[in-house]
């Protein structure tokens, strides 16, 4: 039996009774099939890698080259609509989207790796209906390069017009380029900006959500995906949970940071939250298999504040106050009148006693 188990299933229980009581993208793929890029405006063109000595059926393109050394590719466009189709042919570094996938670099903006180290022989092609049509290019690594993991794409366009919106748009396919520059590898990622919150509703037994988040900084110079693990407590490690299971964490790309949000249902207000991740960062080797590397950690701590509960703790804690103090002031008040009652009793009787002496005297 897990040790941690027993005092949550008893929570568990607690909340139970208590809760009783209280009532248009860039498509990066070897081959890419006719799609619709716009209404009556469909992408009638395809792409792949070529067949070469590199591979036959090649998913991207994947080089390992050493600063200062170069090698040829190409990439083959299939025209598959009833028209000749003329598209622009260049390269563009990458980065990681918002949600995960590689985005590249529109055509004018600058590139300072894969786009600018990767030189088409043409820079447009024009492929006749029904044929195919092979763009050799050139990669070209500067003998200053950095060593490391860099990514980007060899994309064909296409611009058309947009009489209903009456702008021009991009139509654009690719292949994604993942360059390593040869030398010293030295893959790294940092746990930074974590944090753990707790918000509870009105029934101070229920529980609450509680939210930990933490960015995950690739600060070394190798592309590293990661698996984290997550887990919450209160002070002592009491009723401890482990988060569920989160979406993978895409590639990360040197320089690169992704922030991941973890949420946790039913946990007990236990006035302090410890938060704590364990990441395994993965890296693609020089031989295109995955290896785990040393693995990081996160921890926070945070507030986890019935503040229900406290309300009535502090009414029921006043109203015993002032029925204490209301019981002390009856009974000092009592005591007082007891003492002026014995006073006027003894003055009474010494009266009584001057009066009798004086009779005798007499």
């Amino acid at each position: 039996m897990n040790a941690r188990s027993t005092p949550a299933r008893r929570w568990a229980r607690i909340r139970e009774l208590s809760t009783a009581l209280v009532a248009a993208l860039l498509v990066l793929a070897p081959v890419a099939a006719p799609a619709m890029a716009a209404e009556g405006d469909p992408v009638t063109w395809t792409v792949r890698t070529a067949s070469n000595e590199y591979g036959s059926e090649r998913t991207n393109y994947s080089y390992t080259i050493d600063p200062g050394g170069t090698i040829y590719d190409s990439i083959v466009v299939a025209n598959h609509g009833a028209d000749p189709v003329e598209l622009r042919v260049y390269a563009a570094d990458g980065s990681t989207s918002e949600d995960g996938q590689l985005s590249l670099l529109v055509a004018g903006e600058e590139s300072h790796g894969v786009g600018a180290w990767v030189t088409t022989e043409n820079p447009s092609v024009t492929v006749a209906a029904g044929e195919t049509a092979t763009v050799p290019f050139t990669v070209a690594v500067p003998a200053e390069a950095t060593p490391g993991d860099y990514a980007g794409g060899v994309v064909t366009s296409l611009t058309v017009p947009d009489a209903e919106q009456g702008v021009n748009v991009d139509r654009r396919l690719g292949i994604r380029v993942n360059l390593r520059v040869g030398g010293e590898i030295a893959p790294a990622l940092a746990v930074e900006n974590m944090s753990v919150s707790w918000g509870g509703g009105l029934n101070p037994f229920a529980g609450g959500d509680a939210t930990v988040s933490y960015t995950l900084h690739n600060s070394g110079n190798a592309a590293i995906s990661a698996q984290p693990a997550t887990h919450v407590s209160g002070p002592f490690g009491m009723f401890g949970l482990d988060a569920p299971a989160v979406d993978a964490v895409p590639e990360l790309l040197p320089g690169e940071s992704w922030t991941q949000t973890v949420s946790l249902a039913g946990v007990p207000p236990l006035f302090a939250l410890l938060a704590s991740t364990t990441v395994t960062p993965l890296v693609l080797d020089a031989s295109g298999s995955t290896s785990p590397i040393t693995e990081v950690s996160g921890t926070a701590a945070g507030p986890a504040i019935p503040w229900t509960l406290l309300v009535i703790v502090l009414l029921v804690a006043a109203g015993v106050f002032f029925l204490l103090r209301n019981r002390a002031t009856r009974k000092k008040a009592a005591e007082k009148r007891r003492e002026a009652e014995m006073e006027e009793a003894v003055a009474k009787a010494l009266e009584q006693e001057r009066a009798k002496a004086g009779a005798t005297v007499e």
